[in-house]
């Protein structure tokens, strides 16, 4: 008898040990607390142009000629001239939790502990396919005509930039990975489940989420040493789709430089819009309030748009940066 449960408890044993470990899931969020932001794929991010090639137009003279049997403007160097790129466009949807702040011991390098206040965001990531990709078809005159059409893909990467930037101190603040804050914040945060830093999230590929397999990947941003006198700031989010516009310096490209050069690549950011009532001697987290504050003075709140580089009250925008 002793022998048939000792093999019965083997047997249970087993089984619990072959079986696949499931996470407890968290509670639903209250309605209200994640803010999401849609992605906002646009026709006119899928090209540049038309643009001047400078690396051939300056950088390669010795290719203007002038053919004897064909029309000049089919040449390399007078289509360089006017040159469009097309390429396809991926976005993801971001939400977030609200913008808070955590006190916690920081090592330091003298290797004693700091007591600091650290500004951190919580968020998720989707990607919902729906991918923009130029696709041509010939008019009646046998043009080529592009349209963008929707595609999907398994996953795309996610390289996060975060910055909190200060439109009180004209100060940047790049996000910062704070090991002793992480356990902390997902205790607070996230009822078990695990946070991924900047670092971690970029190892993590965003995959194909729908109704029937969603598949989320939350993140944290931190921040250390703010300012505690700011006021009004924004978080820019760079990394949440490929779209970019080449912009060339005038004149900054010569013969003989290497290819690119004076050439910016301005990459489609998102902003998000904070202020925060408090004054620098008591940092309380829930006085950090999304969007732009209103002001019924009309002078007042002119002001506090131009401080946000605003013509109108948003709580977010896409810029190029």
């Amino acid at each position: 008898m002793a022998w048939r449960l000792a093999s019965c408890s083997l047997t249970v044993l087993i089984a619990l040990m072959a079986a696949p470990v499931v996470f407890a899931q968290s509670r639903p969020l209250a309605p209200g607390v994640l803010t999401v932001i849609p992605p906002d794929p646009q026709y006119g991010e899928t090209y540049s142009g038309p643009m001047t090639l400078v690396e051939v137009a300056k950088g390669l003279p010795e290719l203007d000629w002038q053919p004897n049997f064909a029309a000049k403007s089919r040449t390399v160097f007078e289509r360089s001239r006017l040159v469009v790129l097309r390429r396809q466009i991926w976005s993801l949807e971001f939400a977030f939790k609200p913008l808070r702040t955590i006190v916690v011991d920081v090592p330091q390098d003298t290797g004693k502990m700091q007591r600091k206040v650290i500004w951190y965001l919580v968020y998720r990531l989707r990607y919902l396919g729906n991918d923009m990709v130029p696709e041509a078809r010939k008019d009646a005159f046998g043009h080529d005509l592009y349209d963008g059409q929707p595609v999907s893909q398994e996953g795309w990467t996610f390289f996060p930039q975060l910055v909190l930037a200060s439109h009180d101190f004209a100060k940047s603040y790049q996000d910062r990975i704070i090991p002793a804050a992480k356990a902390p914040i997902e205790a607070r945060e996230m009822r078990g489940e695990k946070l991924l830093n900047s670092v971690e999230i970029s190892r993590q590929p965003i995959l194909l989420s729908t109704a029937d397999d969603p598949q989320e990947v939350w993140g944290v941003a931190t921040w250390e040493d703010i300012d505690p006198r700011l006021t009004y700031f924004s978080v820019f989010v760079k990394g949440l789709t490929n779209a970019y516009q080449p912009v060339d310096l005038p004149d900054a490209f010569q013969a003989g430089d290497p290819p690119g050069t004076g050439r910016d690549i301005l990459s489609k950011t998102l902003q998000l819009n904070f202020w925060r009532p408090g004054d620098a001697v008591n940092e309380v987290e829930d006085e950090v309030r999304y969007g732009v504050p209103y002001d019924a003075d009309a002078a007042r709140q002119k002001q506090i748009l131009e401080a946000y580089s605003l013509p109108e009250r948003v709580d977010y925008l896409w810029v190029y940066r």
